[in-house]
């Protein structure tokens, strides 16, 4: 397919040679493109058969380009050249790698960080529009941002309205409201098309279009991808892919991505939500670790873990990317996302599972919401070190009395198939150093580490934490703020906010059972270069895994 290329090597390709042919006699490829909602099985057939959209919406969405384009030029006349994206998980995600793949600027705010929120909000607003990206518009962060910077163009002076664009599906609470309020402008998105599935949707192109993005060239590519699709032939790179996501044996579940110069920066965090949400589920799934070039889990390759290389496009795969068990892939972006998402539902298929339902993401949102009501005084420090405050359960934490030995034991509870995950609910923009720390804590425990910004990770990987394998520990990240904002008619402030997201999910985690330390950052200076201090200083730790 010319937009788009794979080559597998190892345990990979043998998972095409096995996978691949019985999917073709089955005739997949066609039935899928048919919208075939019996695929996944008798359970996944009601949800299927409405989340199907995204492998036809070409015509839907290019009729959208106009409007998009129209409102930019609009826009730019009244001197408001800079678009602030208020959306989480899919809304998003898609958005941020069009946006960085094109060099235009796109500020996506998702987070309820008030230090983040802050610096969003603050810079020149008198050149700044909104888009609030939502399915339902019941989605909290976005909501409390949309009120925010409507307070805030109101206070300025501005006509909030004139300021203020809605994505979202048609009927829905958000839309009504918003054309009740007379909002800048309402786009309605494909209702059949489940979030992380909506990168080619009005949520993945009314933003990245008024940015300054070229939507019309992204559908061209994945249109041009899409046509190949349909046919059940072994040389089908949908099928390929999805073999090689699902189809190892024994599965091959980590599946670790590296940027080997594709010219896509963001794509493995935008896949990364696409493969977790949908895969991770009845104690099963895939894991998608986002790493760089050189990660430790690519320099000796664990018997669970795939690698995925993102090349760049029309180049020969060098030696570094065939040998052993690996993927390498490479595309334009259209044709990258249409075939990715394609391939995680061929994948699902080979799992066993429905790739299209969520059914642990509102567990966190629960227990959140449980703790904004009840507004409990937080619960006291096991112990403090430096600036951090340690919290964790007795028998984790054991005699622990610094945050060395505290991680050492969260180190120690990880199983020898499992991974870590770090999930800090800080500022990703003023904190961003601390995605250092994911390859030294990769190094020391000989697993895989993923590293997930929250709130945003628990609309994404955050499902497969609760609903995937249980074999994952965790460790979160927040920090103490000398500013908060508070939220326009709402009980609570951002900062209350996010204490709560992180004290729900911690909750949810350690009701499953899953080995959950908590840092908290008395000075988030001070205690991020403590705790990197700490991490850099742990040294081999456990023993290295198999080599793949």
């Amino acid at each position: 397919m010319g937009s788009f290329a794979l080559t597998a090597s190892g345990d990979a390709l043998a998972a095409v040679e096995s996978a691949v042919p019985a999917l073709v006699q089955e005739r997949f490829a066609s039935r899928l493109m048919a919208k075939d909602p019996t695929l996944w099985g008798a359970d996944a057939e009601s949800e299927a058969s409405i989340r199907l959209g995204w492998l036809d919406l070409f015509e839907g969405s290019r009729a959208l380009v106009p409007d998009i384009a129209g409102l930019r030029a609009d826009l730019l006349a009244e001197g408001v050249d800079r678009i602030v994206l208020c959306g989480m998980g899919g809304s998003s995600l898609a958005p941020e790698v069009i946006t960085k793949a094109a060099g235009v600027p796109l500020v996506v705010l998702d987070s309820t960080d008030p230090e983040q929120v802050r610096a969003a909000l603050e810079e020149d607003l008198q050149r700044t529009a909104i888009v609030v990206s939502s399915k339902s518009g019941s989605t909290v962060e976005t909501d409390s941002q949309r009120r925010l910077f409507e307070q805030a163009f109101t206070d300025a002076g501005i006509d909030a309205a004139s300021r203020i664009v809605i994505v979202t599906d048609p009927g829905s609470p958000l839309d009504e409201a918003s054309r009740a309020a007379g909002y800048r402008k309402v786009f309605n998105a494909n209702p059949e098309v489940g979030g992380r599935y909506s990168a080619l949707t009005a949520f993945g192109l009314v933003p990245s279009g008024l940015a300054g993005a070229d939507i019309e060239a992204l559908l061209d590519d994945a249109e041009d991808a899409a046509e190949f699709l349909g046919d059940d032939v072994d040389d089908n790179v949908g099928l390929q892919l999805g073999a090689v996501l699902g189809g190892t044996a024994p599965l091959r579940d980590k599946i670790v991505f590296a940027d080997a110069g594709s010219g896509l920066p963001g794509f493995a965090d935008w896949a990364e939500q696409l493969i977790a949400e949908s895969t991770g589920k009845l104690g099963t799934g895939l894991l998608p670790v986002v790493a760089a070039s050189g990660a430790p889990e690519l320099a000796d390759v664990a018997d669970d873990v795939l690698p995925v290389l993102l090349a760049p496009f029309d180049e020969a795969p060098s030696d570094e990317m065939t040998g052993g068990t690996r993927v390498t892939v490479s595309g334009t972006l259209g044709s990258q996302m249409f075939v990715w998402e394609y391939a995680v539902a061929v994948a699902g298929r080979l799992l066993g599972i429905n790739p299209f339902d969520q059914p642990d993401v509102e567990a966190a949102k629960k227990a959140a919401r449980g703790l904004l009501d009840a507004q409990p005084e937080p619960a006291p420090a096991a112990f403090v070190d430096g600036a951090v405050e340690v919290r964790g359960d007795a028998g984790l934490l054991g005699s622990s009395t610094t945050v060395t030995e505290a991680l050492e034991a969260l180190l120690a509870a990880i199983p020898a198939n499992g991974y870590l995950s770090v999930q800090a609910y800080l500022d990703r923009h003023h904190q961003a150093a601390l995605e250092e720390i994911r390859s030294p804590l990769a190094a020391a425990t000989g697993r895989p580490v993923t590293f997930g910004w929250g709130p945003r990770f628990l609309h994404s990987t955050g499902q497969y934490h609760k609903g995937g394998s249980p074999i994952g520990a965790y460790l979160q990240l927040t920090g103490a703020s000398s500013t908060d904002l508070g939220i326009p008619d709402r009980p609570f402030t951002f900062g209350e906010l996010i204490s709560a997201q992180a004290a729900g999910d911690a909750q949810v985690l350690a009701d499953h059972g899953r080995p959950v330390l908590r840092l908290h950052l008395t000075d988030r200076t001070a205690g991020v270069d403590q705790l990197r201090a700490v991490i850099a200083s742990l040294g081999s730790g456990r023993s290295q895994h198999g080599n793949g």
